[in-house]
Parts: C-alpha cells; structure tokens; sequence
C-alpha cells in the first residue's frame, strides 16, 4: 500500500479545498491528520468502512470525510478555512481491524490572506 495525498494548496481565510488519498484497496478506517509547523500531529477527522464518519472539534461542521469505494479513493472537503488550519495534511488507512497503520507523504495546506 502506498497512499498519495493531493489536492492542497494555498486559499485566502474563508476559502475551500478538497484533499483526495488513493493507493489503498482495503480500508477498515481511513483518516486524515495534519501537522502545523512546532507542532504535533493532530486528529482532524475519519471515517470507517461501514461509512460511520468523526470530527475533531475544531474541524466539525467545516470539513466533510468522504470516501468512494469505486474508485479506492477517500476525500476531505474543507470549508470556511482558518489561517490555524494551515499545515501539512497526512492520510492514513488501516487496511484491516487489527492491521498496520500506512501513511502517506502529505500534502501542504496554506490558509493565509
């Protein structure tokens, strides 16, 4: 399994992008995490194989988990981006309940006016 993150990129505040993963064929649960710069890698949301979808707090309400099973592909649309949004965003996919954890490269997310 080898995952790639795409779909990033600079947006003024207020703004929105869509990430795209792909590179899996089995997911029990995919998420997406991000990482500002000094700081840890963060939860922001993930969703399972049967569809059941969950948000970090501060994400909620703004950012959309997807995934398309056709196309082995998952998606995180965010909405009203915050400039303490930006950072690097990583995918990451269990392929089964008791499987390894695979990361992708990630993909750089700019929120800035």
């Amino acid at each position: 399994v080898q995952l790639v993150e795409s779909g990033g990129g600079s947006v003024q505040p207020g703004g929105s992008l869509t990430l795209s993963c792909v590179g899996f064929e089995k997911m029990f649960s995919l998420g997406w995490y991000r990482q500002a710069p000094e700081n840890p890698r963060e939860y922001v949301a993930k969703i399972f194989h049967d569809g059941t979808t969950n948000y970090a707090d501060s994400v909620k309400d703004r950012f959309t988990i997807s995934r398309s099973v056709t196309d082995n592909a998952a998606y995180l649309r965010m909405n009203i981006l915050k400039p303490n949004d930006t950072g690097v965003y990583y995918c990451t996919v269990r392929p089964t309940m008791n499987g390894d954890d695979v990361w992708g490269q990630g993909t750089q997310v700019t929120v800035s006016s």
